[in-house]
């Protein structure tokens, strides 16, 4: 695998030309290359040709960091239960990671053979952009996160996002992203009639390798690598 990166994202290559690609998103305060080392640890198979893009959100100011710049997806306006963010930054977040599938769908990679995989406020941006996009997707990753925009995805999903298939996970020690949010959002994928494998770990507000090594697995077996 090569690695290539620009001023947007981290870009991972396979030997071969690709066949499916894993959009991940970091979390706040991180970049591109936060999650780029564990792809070894995800054990996809030796033959897979599977590309990752790794995008870096922009520098915007943080209310709830003392309107502080650093990498964000949307604001976070308040950190109580509710979580209250800026919905239009967020959505705005949504509609870029939207254009780049696109990208991806023109280079050749089938929707069906995309995966988007959110952490934290990165997992939140994943939830809006999967459940709205109008193809449907190889699957949703939402990792110790929240849905922030329930009512809007409520409105807008499209009939291919009816069977999207949808990996959760959260640590039963998250003090960040509680695991009561976690929960609110399997609750509000419940309420739209999806089916989601909800798994937790005793873990903080992070990744373990037995989270990556069950991704890994469930990845491999979404796109049929």
């Amino acid at each position: 695998m090569s690695q290539e990166t620009d001023e947007t994202l981290v870009r991972v290559e396979p030997d071969t030309t690709p066949e499916a690609c894993v959009i991940w998103l970091h979390g706040l305060g991180a970049d591109g290359f936060d999650f780029k080392p564990i792809t070894p640890y995800l054990k996809l198979p030796k033959t897979s040709a599977v590309r990752f893009l790794f995008p870096h959100a922009e520098v915007m100011p943080v209310t709830v960091n003392g309107g502080a710049p650093m990498p964000a997806w949307y604001d976070i306006l308040e950190m109580n239960v509710g979580r209250k963010v800026d919905k239009p930054a967020l959505i705005a977040s949504s509609e870029r990671i939207k254009r780049l599938i696109d990208e991806q769908v023109a280079e050749g990679i089938p929707a069906d053979k995309i995966i988007l995989a959110g952490f934290s406020q990165g997992g939140a941006v994943a939830y809006h952009t999967a459940l709205t996009y109008p193809e449907p997707l190889a699957g949703l990753i939402a990792l110790s996160t929240y849905m922030a925009t329930a009512d809007e995805i409520k409105e807008q999903r499209p009939s291919a996002a009816h069977a999207l298939p949808i990996w959760v996970g959260h640590g039963t020690k998250d003090d960040v992203v509680q695991l009561t949010l976690g929960e609110q959002a399997m609750v509000a994928l419940n309420e739209m009639n999806l089916s989601a494998s909800w798994t937790t770990y005793p873990m903080g507000h992070e990744v373990i390798m037995e989270e990556i090594e069950a991704l890994g697995c469930w990845m491999t077996q979404q796109l049929a690598l």
